[in-house]
């Protein structure tokens, strides 16, 4: 395609944007070029110089937006999730990582920071899906073992693709009993669980039509029983003095912290906000607990629960 045989770079996207706009999309400029530069290979900083001049639009560009117009995820139209350092493989049947997560991420990275002597330390990211968190440390963490749980086969599928490099080992198994034999040896579990309530419907068509359920649905009413799991397995896993933190909804954080001071094996119990200031992780560290070695790492252990808000919460 020459300048003269359709509308140029500049054109198309100002014109892809206010498609885009127009479906909802809640970026449609960012997501104009995104789609853009991912025709034409030359990241967003070249994408935006060819912009100032008559450079033409790619091939198949229309085709792509209106796909994105019908809200289907861009990281589905791309094949490519970017989190913290890493370019992520994704698709149907992987949750799709969310900028939120990075923060979790983040707090990991800091208590290993103040914890200067773990030369090389151990962590396990419960229910891993893409592999976002997991890759993440692995990458970040020079020296780390990085393990990595997850239940979906789709998911487990994209996860092996992504942390496979990264030299994490990642195994297909369920977050309420998986590593039995790592139990109590633990620096560090981490997990972004499911967790929406069963009656909740996410309200954004990318999330409700194109995320799996089984990576939002936290089981119950209450989407509490796998967050529940993930803190009892995190009892189960870790070395006394290890660190758990696991995202949540923020309606949540009150329940989480509560459930965490009352199972009597966690201190230091701490809620966290988001970038965008909003309590989204609660983390905790374990103490040496009165409870017998049977009943820390019988699997299926649950903490001693409380009455859940019925407040609808979203992933």
């Amino acid at each position: 395609m020459t300048a003269g045989d359709g509308p140029s770079l500049a054109e198309a996207v100002s014109e892809a944007t206010a498609v885009l706009a127009a479906a909802g999309v809640p970026s449609p400029r960012v997501d104009a070029e995104l789609l853009a530069e991912h025709l034409l290979g030359v990241g967003l900083g070249r994408l935006r110089a060819l912009m100032l001049g008559d450079s033409p639009a790619p091939e198949g560009y229309a085709d792509l937006v209106a796909e994105r117009a019908q809200r289907i995820p861009l990281q589905h139209i791309t094949g490519v999730a970017h989190f913290r350092y890493l370019e992520l493989a994704v698709g149907p049947g992987v949750f799709i990582p969310r900028p939120e997560t990075e923060s979790v991420v983040q707090l990991v990275l800091d208590w290993l920071k103040g914890r200067g002597g773990l030369a090389h330390p151990k962590v396990v990211d419960l229910g891993t899906g893409s592999g976002a968190i997991a890759g993440s440390i692995a990458h970040e963490v020079p020296g780390a073992e990085v393990h990595a749980v997850e239940y979906s086969e789709f998911a487990h599928a994209w996860a092996a693709k992504n942390l496979a490099p990264l030299g994490v080992h990642l195994i297909r198994g369920d977050l309420r009993d998986a590593l039995g034999e790592h139990n109590g040896t633990f620096d560090v579990v981490v997990s972004n669980p499911p967790y929406i309530p069963a009656e909740a419907i996410p309200n954004e068509p990318e999330v409700a039509l194109h995320d799996p359920p089984e990576a939002l649905y936290g089981g119950g009413a209450d989407g509490m029983e796998l967050p529940t799991a993930a803190a009892a397995s995190a009892a189960r896993l870790l070395a006394p003095g290890g660190y758990f933190v696991m995202e949540h909804a923020e309606v949540q954080s009150e329940w989480i912290a509560a459930m965490l001071n009352r199972a009597g094996v966690f201190s230091e119990v701490t809620t966290h906000r988001d970038l965008n200031g909003k309590d989204r992780a609660t983390s905790a560290v374990l103490t040496q607990s009165e409870l017998t070695q049977s009943e820390l790492t019988s699997p299926g252990q649950t903490l001693p629960a409380l009455t859940p808000s019925k407040k609808s919460c979203h992933k």
